[in-house]
């Protein structure tokens, strides 16, 4: 995804740069029509641009204490609506990154949000599954033994058996002792 991702920024990118040099155009073209932008907006800087230009290429040449003559005012207004046409572009490309930056810092949190989220509720799942399992270990411990059950199954057929010959037992007895009460009754 990032992969694809960048080619897309990139384009994006490209694309907002070529739609602000028709911006940059224009400002240029406004800069130097309007008496007030080119003395105030695009001068200064260009003699401030063409002074530390010059000093800078002095210095390397070997030329310490110099003097720069200013340019000329239709040179400055020039170069100082390129300047501003220039930044323009800068400040426009600047601004898309630092959408996207934010754009991104956000898609970012809401996916840290989304897994915190699905973490809580893994934890909660993993709780309630930790309560049921003890509930049913109690019943568990709670229900007779499997040892206990067979012990209990011995008992009851000891039982049985015991009944069953006392059933055996009980017919002869009982015939004996209702004898014995009708013949009582006959006297």
């Amino acid at each position: 995804m990032v992969v694809g991702a960048f080619p897309m920024a990139k384009l994006f990118y490209l694309g907002i740069r070529q739609v602000s040099k028709p911006l940059a155009n224009r400002i240029k073209e406004a800069a130097r029509r309007s008496e007030f932008f080119k003395t105030y907006i695009c001068l200064p800087p260009a003699q401030l641009y063409h002074w530390v230009e010059m000093r800078t290429k002095m210095r390397i040449m070997g030329f310490r204490g110099t003097v720069i003559k200013p340019l000329n005012e239709e040179a400055a207004a020039e170069l100082g609506a390129e300047l501003l046409g220039e930044a323009t572009i800068f400040v426009v490309g600047g601004g898309c990154l630092v959408l996207e930056y934010w754009r991104h810092q956000a898609q970012q949190r809401r996916k840290e949000e989304e897994q915190r989220a699905a973490w809580d509720a893994m934890r909660d799942e993993v709780g309630h599954l930790a309560l049921a399992l003890e509930a049913l270990q109690a019943q568990v411990q709670a229900a007779p033994q499997q040892g206990a059950l067979e012990e209990l199954r011995a008992q009851v057929q000891e039982v049985r058996a015991q009944l069953c010959a006392l059933d055996r037992q009980l017919p002869s007895q009982v015939t004996s002792a209702s004898q014995a009460m009708s013949a009582s009754f006959k006297k």
